[in-house]
């Protein structure tokens, strides 16, 4: 008898750590939001501490003023503010870390992004994509 192998890669597994567990409850973040910024980011960096990878999403966050909330639902006024949540993760193995997590308010500076192979990027220059 033939066993059926799937075609696509599995994601790996993910393990969490008590301190992503006491940040995610600080910061008001659920398990299914911190697996949408490791799946979808914005932004990929290389992490503080060693052999990880922090990951960001953009958000922007509605805040109702008083004033607002005395007038009709149709005449609200909003003030947004911008905020970025990282993840900083680390793969092992099959098997993925999730370290921490954090609310950035505001939009963060640009530090030192993931490093490409040098004939990956040459690969990428010919095809007319530029970083």
């Amino acid at each position: 008898m033939q066993t059926k192998t799937n075609p696509l890669p599995q994601p790996p597994t993910l393990k969490w750590t008590l301190h992503v567990k006491e940040k995610m409850r600080f910061y008001g973040l659920s398990e299914s939001r911190i697996k949408r910024v490791i799946k979808y980011p914005t932004r990929i960096e290389k992490g503080i501490a060693p052999n990880t990878i922090a990951a960001m999403q953009s958000i922007t966050k509605y805040k109702h003023t008083q004033h607002a909330l005395r007038k009709s639902a149709s005449n609200l006024h909003k003030s947004a503010t911008m905020q970025e949540i990282w993840v900083m993760y680390q793969d092992k193995k099959g098997t993925r870390t999730v370290i921490t997590a954090w609310r950035y308010p505001g939009k963060s500076p640009v530090r030192e992004a993931i490093p490409l192979p040098t004939e990956i990027e040459q690969e990428l220059e010919c095809l007319g994509y530029t970083r």
